[in-house]
């Protein structure tokens, strides 16, 4: 990163900012106009992030759904975001294709992260599950910040999605997934869910730690008497204590410990290494 881009993240000015990207002409002011398509988002702390590959990787894979930018444009967008991530303090960008109207373009949102939370309340709407395209992020954002405001409105953190046949799907911001005994579980991938980073993550540490990660179908009554817990990258884990599955304060303390091998996986940003992540094994139920 270089000095002069570094210092300029760390102003006021540059707080909570929105930039536009272009190939030709690099970084310009933008606002907030324009129809979001696609977003993808990290947590940066003190200049440190986990996975920030597989999350370009993930966004350049839904960006490539649409006739432009293609895939090169894409790429060098994302190396110039990860030199310009800010080296001091908590962020968490967020990276959009924008529909302007006359085409689309590549921007940047660099926001102050918000607080961390430990553990997740979940709420269950009704009626059907009406995202469009859930494997997209950003596809569904206002629908999906919608269902998140009624979560707060019942007294909860965060809206638990499920398929028509009852099978628990996600969050609206958020991987569900469950522990039987030494197993780490959750729903298997396909069109109708979105592939989790830090759920990917937690994937490999597991299996690195000797255990097995394994997908499975589920309902909320197969999961009463398991502890879930639900990932991003602004939380980590977080248990769900109201909603779906059991809490007890053991589950806190287990989560915490998986929490701190999560941490360990922040690398310095400034270059935008490619690698690819492992997904989960599917299994019968």
């Amino acid at each position: 990163m270089n000095t002069e881009t570094n210092a300029a993240a760390g102003t006021a000015a540059t707080r909570d900012a929105r930039r536009w990207w272009d190939a030709d002409g690099g970084w310009s002011t933008a606002d907030a106009t324009g129809t979001v398509l696609v977003i993808d988002s990290w947590l940066v702390d003190e200049g440190r992030v986990r996975g920030l590959d597989r999350h370009a990787e993930r966004f350049r894979s839904s960006c490539d759904r649409f006739p432009e930018p293609g895939p090169d444009r894409t790429d060098r967008f994302m190396r110039a975001v990860a030199e310009s991530l800010p080296a001091r303090g908590r962020w968490f960008p967020r990276v959009e294709l924008v529909d302007t109207g006359s085409g689309t373009r590549l921007r940047m949102w660099l926001r102050p992260a918000p607080p961390r939370t430990a553990t997740v309340r979940l709420w269950t709407p009704t009626g059907p599950d009406r995202r469009r395209l859930p494997a997209v992020k950003g596809a569904d954002l206002d629908h999906l910040a919608a269902l998140r405001a009624d979560a707060t409105t019942a007294g909860a953190d965060e809206a638990l999605l499920v398929s028509a046949e009852g099978h628990v799907v996600e969050g609206a911001s958020t991987s569900i997934v469950w522990w039987r005994g030494d197993t780490l579980c959750g729903p298997p991938p396909g069109p109708g869910l979105l592939p989790g980073i830090t759920r990917s993550l937690l994937g490999e540490l597991a299996r690195t730690a000797g255990l097995r990660a394994v997908t499975e179908r589920a309902t909320a009554p197969d999961l009463a008497g398991l502890p879930v817990w639900t990932l991003n990258a602004l939380h980590g884990i977080r248990p769900v204590t109201e909603g779906l599955g059991r809490f007890r304060d053991t589950d806190a303390e287990e989560a915490a410990r998986w929490q701190s091998r999560l941490a360990a996986l922040a690398v310095p940003t400034g270059e935008l290494p490619d690698s690819r992540g492992e997904p989960m094994k599917e299994v019968s139920p």
